[in-house]
């Protein structure tokens, strides 16, 4: 049964230890002002962070709906054998791209009532301006023919079409990597197994540039599999990133070492998050003015939150 807590359960995830870095101020809306932001009796401020929370911009929802159409056309060609052409796969993406735009531009209202069943973009809600920036859409359309044209032709397509000797096991699912009484969220796009070589392999869709994060968050995938699956070595899983702008495939395959660093980080950056607790076995956070805002002011415009620091 679902319980209304004062305050959120604690977590761990890359993305969390990202913002906190980026911004303590954006972290506390993000994780605690925002909190039941969605019950009819919240206060408002909560309402408010809850709904700017929901906040996409054109890249990330993007980037999230070429994730979607892929888990499709993989679920769909293991059910069937059929791998849709890459303008049928353009023509999804175009609509819901255009879905986004109508509910940002005509559904306000809805939006402002269920944030997190309608889509609102960051240029649009801050732009003054019911249009998308040219330059945007321009690029946007730019990475679909790259993405899509990418992802049919990559390694991870190529072996699930061609070898006959893959065991698919699961994808684009949220799961929970415990450590300790810790828990951390990953996600994996793909995960299957090639028994024809023994190999796990953990496939990680990028619809964006290479990051300096990417290794990380592979390392927590490999610990992930470690934990759930009975995987002998470390040397049996493969983590391979697609990066569908270039064409590109990487693989790479842990040490023991990486692994440790990572685990090092995660300890290192739940005492960091411990510090803006002021009852940590309660997760109460420290009240808002202790979370500094960042001197990136710059960063500040492209924040989901903008209005609630500069009103």
């Amino acid at each position: 049964m679902f319980e209304i807590k004062t305050y959120p359960e604690f977590s761990w995830s890359l993305s969390r230890h990202k913002t906190l870095m980026h911004c303590a101020r954006q972290y506390a809306h993000q994780y605690y002002t925002s909190h039941n932001g969605w019950l009819r009796d919240a206060p408002e401020l909560s309402k408010q962070a809850y709904r700017l929370k929901n906040l996409t911009n054109l890249e990330m929802f993007f980037g999230s709906v070429v994730h979607d159409i892929i888990e499709q056309v993989i679920d769909n060609y293991l059910n069937t054998g059929y791998i849709p052409g890459e303008e049928n796969l353009r023509e999804q993406v175009r609509r819901s791209l255009n879905q986004g735009f109508i509910d940002s531009t005509r559904h306000f209202d809805h939006w402002k009532q269920q944030p997190k069943k309608r889509t609102m973009f960051h240029e649009i809600y801050y732009g003054n301006n019911p249009r998308l920036p040219a330059s945007k859409v321009e690029k946007i359309t730019q990475r679909m023919h790259l993405a899509l044209k990418h992802f049919l032709n990559s390694r991870t397509m190529q072996e699930m079409a061609y070898n006959e000797q893959i065991e698919f096991l699961e994808s684009e699912k949220f799961r929970i990597l415990q450590i300790g009484q810790l828990k951390v969220f990953v996600v994996l796009d793909l995960l299957y197994k090639d028994l024809d070589r023994n190999k796990w392999v953990i496939t990680d869709w990028k619809t964006g540039k290479k990051s300096e994060e990417d290794p990380y968050q592979l390392a927590l995938y490999a610990l992930y599999l470690l934990e759930n699956y009975e995987v002998e070595s470390i040397d049996d899983i493969i983590i391979r990133n697609e990066y569908l702008l270039e064409g590109e495939a990487a693989e790479h395959q842990l040490d023991p070492v990486t692994l440790e660093k990572v685990q090092e980080l995660i300890g290192t950056s739940v005492e960091w998050m411990t510090d803006y607790l002021e009852v940590p076995s309660e997760n109460q956070p420290l009240p808002l003015e202790q979370f500094p805002q960042t001197s990136d002011q710059r960063a500040c415009s492209f924040c989901n939150f903008y209005e609630l620091c500069f009103s």
